[in-house]
């Protein structure tokens, strides 16, 4: 879970992050995978947790289907959900990229294929993506945040996190038992 607190051993991030005082910029549930921002800078984790700083969110999405240009241009011009309409997304498919294994694997059907599609959104509401793709008939089988706003997880592995300060560039750690 993105929180320190809440819930039992392995759940949360206080399992697996030692750095004291900081807090997620947004979250991630429970069955998605990708970047995670942690600050102490609570200007910062606001505008990038809130909707009205329009901060760009990258997704690589698994999707049952082919989706077709059609439900491409839904996403772009945005989707009817219950809790309202959603702002235009960018949608394009895109070949399956190179990522690390999913554990658990994700389901596969012989009888039904899959693709990936990259989304760019400025929301981030509950599960949006994942409901986006679905309502567009291409429910989501695997959800990786690749980039938020100028971060992104190019050059790094799972388990790896990198440091940014404004004095020094980019150092790359591992998580321990990572």
């Amino acid at each position: 879970m993105s929180q320190f607190t809440g819930g039992g051993p392995g759940e949360t991030l206080a399992d697996f992050v030692k750095v004291p005082g900081v807090y997620p910029a947004g979250r991630l549930d429970k069955d998605s995978e990708g970047l995670l921002l942690l600050t102490d800078d609570g200007q910062l984790q606001a505008q990038i947790s809130s909707p009205r700083f329009n901060k760009e969110k990258v997704y690589l999405v698994q999707v049952e289907g082919e989706p077709s240009e059609v439900a491409l241009s839904q996403l772009r011009k945005g989707v009817d959900l219950k809790d309202g309409p959603t702002r235009p997304a960018k949608a394009r498919r895109i070949e399956a990229p190179a990522l690390w294994e999913r554990d658990p694997p994700v389901r596969f059907r012989k009888s039904v294929p899959d693709s990936w599609i990259e989304l760019a959104i400025t929301e981030g509401r509950n599960r949006q993506v994942r409901r986006m793709t679905a309502a567009v008939g291409h429910p989501t089988l695997r959800l990786v945040r690749w980039r938020i706003a100028d971060w992104t997880l190019e050059g790094l592995a799972p388990g790896e996190w990198r440091e940014v300060r404004a004095s020094m560039g980019p150092q790359r750690r591992r998580a321990p038992g990572a």
